[in-house]
């Protein structure tokens, strides 16, 4: 039988009517690819990923239940050719060749401009992901060069939901969380009802390197209230808490740091950071979603937020091994804090019309914000102690001579974004349609020194960027159920990290954003009777003015650089059977640099690095008796490279997870996990002296009930 996943209502756009939904069995999880739900990360036209002239993968709550996706980075494996890692400091998503600024990571539909924002939080939040592959700065802002992905926060829904899970495992974990949805007011007919949901997760436990330990917390709330006359409007509150003893920052690599990359198997656990290392962070969230729909063929919406963060570190963050493997040497001492707030409002609408006697769909708005963060970095590059690799102990890490407590502030960076946009929909002939998008931002940056003032670090400085980009595309349904489609998008992204953390040099010598294209063929299509269902795509990507190395004064940047991408991916779903669902998908992206140039070195026809030419995903589930299932997921990651020269490799590797479930009662049920069953030991994120190595083995048991 069928995994049990408790029932919910797919969330429409940000302040739409959602769908009333009632069920009473939970919902099932299905071998078919979700190419008929609308989405709203690849089009805010309210298209479905059919429709769509792009790769659009939705991730939805019945697939994460099923694959028990704890995370966020566990649930982005479900996207055809995406790779992830969670280094503290170092947050890292490759994506069709192009990774950091040069994906777009957003929080229901908001780019918070800020990469280590998408630090991945546990799952239990989340009603969906979804993702667009490739150039998509059109909708959501400057980045997007290899995509956009979008972490959905669950919202309260029109019926009654009551849920919870209890997870054990490896490493003394212990996970527990509950969801309730209730009608609070009202007797369902419309005008006058109020909705409200809680969700809560509570997790815990040890890691699987030495001293590690984490805790976090989850807390999401709506409100959603029905006023009549077409106009709604739902209130969102969101709270995370993490904190993390003595983070593990990654694996001293072997001498010599040439050729395939090795660890000592007896490091594979230690961790080298101080004693009282650690990693905290809060986050909250304030939306308020108002959805009026004018009449049949009119809907506005507008979106108000608040994002409010703060990130603290006190680590030694880099270990390498000395000529003879003997020893470690310990460095780089940061003490660090990222406090950020961010408030904005978006007005949109959509409207249901015609041109020249075609069906022409539009939506339309304006996008206002203002992103302001502080750091607080207290830094050493100096060696902090060399010790045996296999028996050590290390410092408090205030005993760390020039680590004093307290922040004091370097840089304050504000970032204010005005973004008209548009995107139309024309029917040219009843099978053909032409989607097209637009989008104009004008961004100010503006530097403020809080620190000595220099040549080099002014008191104040400030610049503006002005990108434009859209996107042509044609849709055709060629037979029921099959189409063609081609598209040409363009991008824009800062040339070096992102505009919330940019430093003064940044800024002064790199004075326009990169830009970006991509051109893409692909089909989407139903087969073996509707039990099939497959998108096909192939797309070369060219980024542009990345900065680089001025070949006649090496001290100068210029933006003359280029890095490119061409390849394809496959997704697959079936559903042979009722009990027997079957999903896969295979990637390949031959990454490259067209121009660059560092430190004297022209790394042209290099690999970026981490970026793996392929990857790919088998995961099926059989309920081969009544109550009992079995499911196996497969991954294949192809060789990544560690530095930008291509001398350092870390081979392919294949990861196996199992399970089984069993299904205690109509709305319960029991799943062990074996993850990483063969015990691989392989890089999550590779650099030229370390490996921030992936976990080992481990298991767990999770209990989910509807009630």
């Amino acid at each position: 039988m069928p995994p049990v996943a408790p029932a919910h209502a797919q969330s429409a756009p940000v302040g739409s009517l959602p769908p009333v939904q009632v069920r009473e069995t939970p919902a099932q999880p299905n071998g078919r690819l979700p190419l008929d739900v609308p989405v709203t990360t690849g089009s805010q036209l309210g298209l479905t990923p059919r429709e769509t002239p792009a790769t659009v993968t939705v991730v939805d709550r019945a697939t994460i239940d099923a694959r028990g996706a704890t995370n966020t980075q566990e649930v982005l494996r479900a996207i055809p050719g995406v790779t992830a890692h969670d280094a503290p400091g170092n947050i890292g998503v490759q994506y069709r060749g192009f990774s950091g600024a040069s994906l777009t990571q957003l929080f229901n539909g908001i780019n918070v401009q800020y990469t280590i924002a998408a630090r991945p939080v546990d799952s239990w939040i989340y009603d969906r992901v979804e993702a667009i592959g490739g150039a998509s700065s059109f909708l959501y802002g400057a980045g997007g060069v290899g995509g956009t992905i979008n972490y959905i926060t669950k919202l309260a829904t029109r019926h009654d939901i009551s849920e919870a899970q209890l997870r054990l495992g490896s490493d003394r974990l212990k996970e527990a969380a509950v969801g309730l949805n209730r009608r609070i007011a009202g007797d369902g007919l419309g005008s006058g009802d109020h909705y409200l949901r809680l969700d809560l997760n509570r997790r815990q436990g040890d890691g699987w390197t030495d001293g590690t330990r984490r805790e976090a917390t989850q807390f999401a709330t709506s409100l959603l209230s029905d006023f009549g006359g077409g106009l709604s409007h739902t209130l969102a509150y969101e709270y995370q808490k993490e904190y993390v003893d003595r983070p593990y920052w990654g694996t001293p690599l072997m001498q010599p740091l040439f050729g395939t990359a090795r660890i000592d198997p007896g490091t594979r656990t230690k961790n080298y950071n101080s004693a009282d290392g650690i990693y905290a962070q809060r986050v909250q969230w304030l939306r308020s979603l108002t959805d009026w729909r004018v009449s049949d063929a009119l809907q506005l919406r507008n979106t108000f937020y608040v994002y409010d963060a703060l990130r603290d570190y006190r680590n030694v963050e880099s270990y390498a091994f000395n000529r003879s493997n003997t020893a470690v040497t310990r460095s780089a001492t940061l003490l660090q804090r990222h406090d950020q707030r961010m408030v904005g409002d978006r007005i949109d609408g959509s409207y249901e019309g015609r041109i020249a006697g075609l069906r022409s769909d539009w939506s339309f708005g304006l996008d206002v914000s203002l992103n302001r963060q502080t750091r607080f970095p207290n830094s050493l590059s100096a060696t902090v102690s060399t010790v045996n690799p296999y028996v050590f102990a290390t410092e408090p890490f205030f005993t760390i001579r020039g680590m004093t407590p307290g922040f004091r502030p370097d840089r304050e960076n504000k970032v204010r974004t005005v973004a008209a946009f548009a995107e139309n929909r024309t029917f040219l002939t009843p099978s053909l349609s032409l989607v097209t998008a637009l989008r104009h931002e004008r961004i100010d940056l503006d530097l403020v020194n809080r620190r000595e003032v220099t040549a080099a670090s002014p008191a104040t400085y400030s610049r503006g960027y002005s990108p434009t980009t859209g996107r042509a595309g044609l849709v055709w349904d060629v037979v029921p159920g099959a189409n063609l489609y081609a598209q040409y998008a363009t991008a824009a992204d800062p040339p070096a990290g992102v505009l919330s953390t940019a430093s003064f040099a940044n800024v002064r010598d790199n004075s326009e954003l990169t830009t970006g294209r991509q051109v893409e063929l692909g089909s989407k299509l139903d087969f073996w009777q509707g039990k099939g269902t497959a998108t096909l795509a192939v797309y070369d990507i060219v980024r542009r003015n990345i900065a680089t190395q001025d070949p006649a004064n090496s001290s100068l940047t210029v933006l003359v650089g280029q890095q490119s991408s061409r390849g394809g991916e496959i997704a697959v779903g079936l559903q042979p059977t009722r009990d027997w669902s079957v999903q896969a998908n295979w990637s390949y992206a031959r990454a490259r640099y067209d121009s660059y140039r560092q430190g004297g070195v022209d790394y042209a026809g290099k690999t970026p690095t981490n970026t793996p030419r392929t990857v790919a995903n088998l995961w099926t589930s059989y309920a081969f008796a009544p109550q009992w299932q079995a499911s196996v997921g497969i991954r294949r990651v192809g060789a990544v490279y560690g530095d930008a020269a291509n001398t350092l490799r870390w081979p392919a590797y294949t990861l196996l997870d199992l399970g089984l479930s069993y299904q205690v009662h109509r709305n319960a049920e029991l799943t062990l996990r074996l993850r990483n069953a063969t015990d691989r030991v392989y890089a999550a994120n590779l650099t030229g002296t370390m490996a921030y190595l992936g976990e080992p083995r481990t298991a767990d048991l999770t209990l989910r009930v509807g009630f």
